[in-house]
């Protein structure tokens, strides 16, 4: 499944995919990939990925009530600071 291999930043910043990591993806010449910004570095996926991993982190979690959740919890601290902290 991985492929250690070297490439390098070339003009104008173009990296060259090497052919056996661009096969196993399926990518070819004009397909649209993601570059997602970690603290590890860059992963390049395709947008079908990127979906797939973002639907897994989410799975399980009620997004309403999350975000519900702290929308009370800063009503509460305005509540407080309206009140001048009593």
């Amino acid at each position: 499944m991985s492929d250690t291999l070297a490439v390098q930043v070339g003009n104008k910043g173009r990296v060259v995919v090497p052919a056996s990591i661009r096969a196993r993806h399926g990518w070819q010449e004009g397909s649209t990939l993601v570059a997602l910004d970690t603290d590890l570095g860059v992963l390049l996926a395709s947008r079908d990925a990127v979906e797939r991993i973002v639907r897994s982190r989410l799975s399980g979690h009620d997004l309403l009530a999350d975000l519900l959740d702290d929308r009370r919890r800063e009503a509460a601290l305005d509540s407080t600071s309206a009140d001048g902290g009593a």
